[in-house]
């Protein structure tokens, strides 16, 4: 099985990654983690992206695509892959698409978890990060200040992106870039639309459905 997963900020991408990672055994393939990794190991690619992401600049498709393809040859993606913050644009669907092309595979299913703008900020203005162990949790109809990270006590802080000016220009540029990646999908009967806004359980098992 050979997913994408697409969602705006806040919609919850990485909780339901995690879900069908391990339902369906495949792996979890993000590039925010791949980039993080060439760099720390100091490969020549991570050396290349690195100089990119030094002077705040977007590390090229073609980088990023060859990090992807070498990981997918390195396990033989197994049981499958789910993709999780790739792709982004048309162009890097697209050359994706090449990509898996001239390796023998095809994407099986696009999942989009949609939830309207409103809630999405509503959702992110409340989200708060464990200063000792980086879990992630909301305060949402629980406005004290004192309160403590659920899994391990810790102490919580508000990510400085996570305001809500930024987060209406997040969303902005979102939509604007994945308007297209839906189109090409859905024209391409691999599209799935699910509605993010109930609970984890819920959407969950939405997309358990679907897949």
């Amino acid at each position: 099985m050979r997913l994408i997963l697409l969602g705006a900020p806040g919609a919850g991408k990485g909780t339901q990654a995690k879900n069908i990672t391990s339902k369906y055994d495949i792996a979890h393939i993000s590039t925010g983690d791949i980039l993080r990794d060439e760099v720390k190991n100091n490969t020549e690619l991570g050396i290349k992206a690195n100089q990119y992401m030094k002077e705040g600049k977007l590390v090229p498709d073609e980088l990023v695509i060859e990090m992807i393809r070498r990981i997918l040859v390195k396990d033989g993606s197994g049981t499958g892959f789910l993709m999780d913050g790739f792709p982004r644009t048309l162009v890097q669907a697209k050359k994706f698409d090449e990509m898996l092309a001239n390796l023998g595979q095809t994407i099986d299913k696009v999942i989009n978890i949609s939830v309207e703008p409103a809630r999405l900020i509503k959702r992110l203005t409340s989200r708060r990060v464990c200063s000792s162990c980086n879990n992630i949790c909301s305060i949402e109809g629980n406005e004290d200040s004192t309160m403590q990270c659920p899994l391990c006590g810790g102490q919580l802080y508000k990510r400085k992106d996570d305001n809500e000016e930024v987060i209406e220009q997040r969303l902005k540029v979102y939509e604007q870039q994945t308007k297209p990646l839906i189109d090409y999908y859905s024209k391409k009967g691999l599209l799935f639309e699910v509605d993010g806004t109930d609970t984890e359980a819920e959407v969950k098992e939405r997309i358990f459905s679907i897949l």
